[in-house]
């Protein structure tokens, strides 16, 4: 049965075992945070949540032996879509990281993070649904500039509600903020949410963001 009463419930996942248990160490520092598990590849992680051990976020190193983060960031998405992924690595070549935003990933960050910098992103995650650095909003930026699969503003009709929506996502509001902004309900706020994924072929808040990025709709 999953822990309660232990405030947000986090997973940590690294081949590394000394990098893993720091890691697992340090978030448990962290006030209203608990680790739940640590494991050291994949299969591991599918293992303990299919043991009903279910964290609200998981702290996901990208390249681990038998089954990597691409692999388990995709299962985790398909059969567990309330565990937000923040993906985690070393390294911070743009294919990778679009890689990991567009199979589900809330948010990327290095290994060479200070403490501080990885408390707000854990937090950023839980409240906003993402987090992403300027060092990384830059690597995406060049990425996306070299890619063409994402679908283009000529074929997709945004309503100018649609763009000012698109316009706050890229900001750092939460969505009850953004509802309050757009003087609609957050029902409402969820059914843009839920139009766009649909209409951009995206499934979470960065890949609207990679989108409205690419094509000019994140400032106006």
């Amino acid at each position: 049965m999953r822990i309660t009463n232990k405030g947000i419930q986090v997973a940590i996942a690294d081949d590394h075992t000394l990098l893993r248990k720091a890691l697992a160490r340090l978030v448990a520092s962290f006030d209203n945070y608990t680790v739940i598990f640590e494991a050291e590849n994949g299969k591991e992680v599918k293992e303990k949540i299919a043991r009903h051990l279910i964290p609200d976020i998981i702290l996901l190193d990208v390249n681990m032996p038998e089954v990597d983060g691409f692999e388990t960031a995709r299962w985790i998405y398909t059969h567990y879509p309330q565990i937000k992924v923040l993906a985690l690595s070393m390294f911070s070549d743009e294919k990778t990281i679009i890689r990991m935003l567009r199979l589900g990933a809330k948010g990327y960050i290095l290994k060479n993070i200070d403490p501080d910098e990885l408390k707000f992103a854990l937090e950023s995650v839980m409240k906003k649904d993402f987090y992403l650095s300027d060092y990384i909003s830059g690597k995406i930026i060049r990425g996306l500039n070299s890619q063409v699969d994402m679908p283009t503003a000529e074929t997709v009709l945004l309503t100018e509600k649609e763009k000012q929506f698109m316009r706050l996502i890229c900001s750092e509001l939460t969505y009850k903020d953004i509802a309050a902004m757009m003087h609609v309900s957050a029902r409402s706020i969820d059914d843009y949410r839920n139009t766009m994924f649909e209409k951009l072929h995206v499934r979470t808040r960065v890949g609207l963001v990679m989108y409205a990025v690419k094509h000019g709709l994140s400032e106006g």
